[in-house]
């Protein structure tokens, strides 16, 4: 079963990254880039065919390694 773990800072934090890309882009032009967040995107290939378990399982990874819960907040999708 695969599984995506989106990953992304929690509004407020600041995005040092994202406000580097933001700079960037305006350098090449795309002036009307108001604001950039900038994340991680996980997949997961769970061996599993119970679409609950898996999201159960990829929801216990994020929240013991794949985010740090209090700077960042994710979303676990079963892709099937």
């Amino acid at each position: 079963m695969k599984v995506r773990v989106d990953v992304m800072l929690k509004t407020g934090v600041l995005d040092p990254q994202g406000e580097a890309v933001r700079h960037a882009l305006g350098s090449l032009g795309f002036g009307n880039v108001n604001a950039v967040r900038q994340g991680k995107v996980i997949e997961l290939d769970l061996d599993t065919e119970d679409a609950a378990a898996a999201e159960a399982e990829a929801t216990e990874m994020a929240e013991k390694l794949l985010a740090n819960t209090v700077i960042e907040s994710y979303a676990v999708k079963v892709l099937g």
